[in-house]
């Protein structure tokens, strides 16, 4: 078995032996403390050009399978583990975790030690990170190698992540809607949870023309989450537009909510209070919403920085808290958007805190842990109000 060496740009170096695919790769370094779930982050477009190490000892044992994907490929950098699993054990397995890897190119390291890593990380902050594996270079030439590689950047990240093609998630049962969802790093089981509730769901890519969605003759058009700047984004911003002049209703969610308010001439920014993360509890005031009868109180899973600071002219605030004072607005029958993310589920949010500890804040990262214990998730309701928004179209 050949050397493979996990190299951070800070000079620290640790030594393993080569896993999954040979070769090099360059990201930013995380980590992700769950036991489970790792098929989900190695598929989330959320980790994008980011070299994941695993903090738990032992992974891989339950193998891959396809209904576990968060899209239709791995999008990590990397992947660091300490010891994985040389037998795979469970009924749903379709490959194992190596072999899964090797086949898609991601260059991997295993016999390190996650935990020290994870400490490093959490005392120094995210970083730069380069994997050699079976390369044979010297331990001054590869933190050069690092050193030199592109910094991580989400300005514009969304070419990257968004689906090539169109697809068709088809409704289940009776279809009753259908709806173009513009692809800005959107997770499987968002157009899979519209499906469920008869929706026909075309997932397009984040470049489409106005002509392109509308020739599905869409009920509705979603702006999915994903990540980037918003204010880079002028292309979809300029389709936004376009789609608001024909009168398409348009909904979003976290990115697609800064979107909306961008291109209608809201402003966004990275709020000054730091993240939000966890369950976030907004205040609703919109009667058509309220008339669920489920109370003015909306919790909902968030994890953001960016936030919609100056809502667009003649928008109505639906939802805030002292945190994010615009956390969900509507312009009349044709906008709907909200900051949370209905479409999470708890474990990701604790996932996602481990993950962002560096740029979150211990701090706040504690906070948001513990609003995991303390409240419920209410995405279940934040989907109706969507599907009851489109219906009244």
């Amino acid at each position: 078995m050949a050397s493979a060496y996990l190299v951070l740009d800070d000079g620290r170096i640790f030594e393993g032996s080569s896993w999954a695919a040979t070769g090099k790769t360059f990201g930013e370094a995380v980590f992700q403390t769950g036991m489970t779930g790792y098929q989900e982050t190695l598929t989330d477009p959320s980790y994008h050009k980011q070299v994941v190490v695993m903090t738990a000892p032992h992974i891989g044992n339950t193998g891959v399978n396809d209904f576990d994907n968060e899209s239709s490929k791995i999008w990590v950098a990397g992947f660091v583990v300490r010891n994985p699993s040389s037998l795979t054990s469970n009924w749903r397995a379709q490959n194992d975790l190596e072999a899964e890897l090797i086949a898609q190119g991601v260059v991997g390291i295993q016999g390190v030690d996650t935990r020290a890593i994870t400490r490093h990380l959490r005392d120094r902050g995210a970083m730069r990170v380069g994997i050699f594996s079976g390369l044979e270079l010297t331990r001054e030439e590869m933190v050069v190698e690092v050193r030199k590689a592109e910094a991580m950047s989400g300005a514009y990240l969304v070419k990257d992540v968004s689906t090539p093609a169109a697809y068709v998630v088809p409704a289940i049962g009776q279809k009753k809607f259908t709806i173009a969802a513009l692809d800005l790093g959107i997770k499987a089981a968002t157009p899979r949870s519209l499906a469920e509730r008869g929706v026909e769901v075309h997932v397009m890519p984040y470049n489409s023309t106005v002509e392109q969605i509308m020739s599905i003759q869409p009920d509705g058009v979603f702006l999915s989450n994903g990540p980037g700047d918003p204010s880079t984004m002028t292309d979809v911003i300029e389709v936004v537009r376009e789609l608001l002049l024909a009168e398409v209703p348009i909904f979003g969610i976290c990115f697609g909510h800064q979107l909306v308010a961008r291109a209608l001439g809201g402003l966004v920014d990275k709020s000054s209070k730091g993240w939000g993360c966890g369950v976030q509890v907004y205040r609703v005031s919109d009667a058509q919403l309220l008339a669920d009868g489920q109370g003015v109180d909306l919790q909902l899973l968030a994890s953001h920085q960016d936030q919609v600071m100056l809502a667009p002219e003649g928008a109505q605030v639906i939802a805030r808290n002292d945190h994010c004072d615009i956390a969900g607005f509507r312009i009349g029958e044709h906008i709907l958007t909200f900051q949370g993310h209905p479409e999470f589920i708890p474990a990701y949010s604790r996932d996602i805190m481990a993950l962002r500890r560096e740029m979150i804040g211990e701090a706040r990262v504690a906070e948001g842990l513990a609003t995991l214990e303390k409240h419920d998730h209410q995405g279940e309701r934040v989907a109706r109000w969507m599907l009851d928004f489109i219906a009244a179209q």
